[in-house]
């Protein structure tokens, strides 16, 4: 455990224990800010998410990541010891089972290329409503990637920073465009089955085909790339 700091665990438990939940989204907050914290832990709270512990830099983190193995975690990206990008990486190393959404106050390109990179599983600025925030932790803990509307502005401009790559053998088709531009305006996998009249398997099955021709690992990464590739447009 990192010498300098002290794990902050909001429950009744020892450090190392995983915390019994009765199936609520087991939630972890990772913020040198001890009212911002305060306030995430309240509001989460109070819309039914199981807050298992606190972190105040991103070595801190990393341990109570490992100690209670929480669904989720709300992780600032700037933060002393190890930035939350880092820690992020670690974690998602680790322990690909947790989820990681990122809180930025500023919609930095480089930092938001860097977080991809990681592996986080979704990307928020400070400034969205908890109810925002909420949604987002639910579509994450269900294999979803969450992203703040206020970002993909930045985004695009760093895929469009971004070396060229050879596109010529990707094929995608007409159908795979129409989920990827679903995906791309913030839909979910039922949304998208319900626009397009089809089941969610197929739904995923369109997904699964489009990572593999656009060697994407995720939502996140299809999107930026189908962006790139003019495929589908960041309104």
């Amino acid at each position: 455990m990192h010498p300098r700091t002290k794990l902050v665990i909001n429950s009744p438990q020892t450090v190392g224990t995983k915390v019994e939940s009765s199936g609520a989204i087991r939630l972890m907050l990772a913020d040198d800010h001890r009212m911002l914290r305060e306030g995430l832990r309240r509001s989460m709270s109070e819309r039914g998410f199981d807050v298992v512990g606190e972190a105040r830099d991103g070595a801190e983190a990393v341990d109570l990541a490992a100690a209670l193995q929480p669904d989720v975690i709300l992780m600032d990206v700037t933060m002393p010891e190890l930035d939350g990008v880092e820690a992020a990486r670690v974690i998602r190393e680790r322990y690909p089972n947790i989820k990681v959404i990122m809180l930025t106050m500023h919609a930095d390109q480089d930092v938001l290329a860097e977080a991809i990179r990681a592996g986080a599983n979704g990307y928020l600025v400070k400034d969205c409503s908890t109810d925002e925030i909420a949604s987002a932790i639910e579509s994450v803990a269900l294999g979803e990637t969450a992203l703040s509307p206020r970002l993909a502005a930045s985004m695009l401009a760093e895929v469009r920073r971004g070396e060229a790559q050879n596109e010529t053998e990707k094929v995608i088709t007409k159908r795979e465009e129409e989920v990827l531009q679903l995906i791309a305006d913030g839909c979910s996998t039922p949304e998208v089955a319900e626009q397009l009249f089809i089941s969610q398997k197929t739904v995923k099955n369109h997904l699964a085909s489009i990572y593999q021709k656009l060697d994407a690992r995720d939502r996140t990464q299809a999107v930026l790339q189908a962006v790139r590739m003019g495929i589908v447009t960041l309104k």
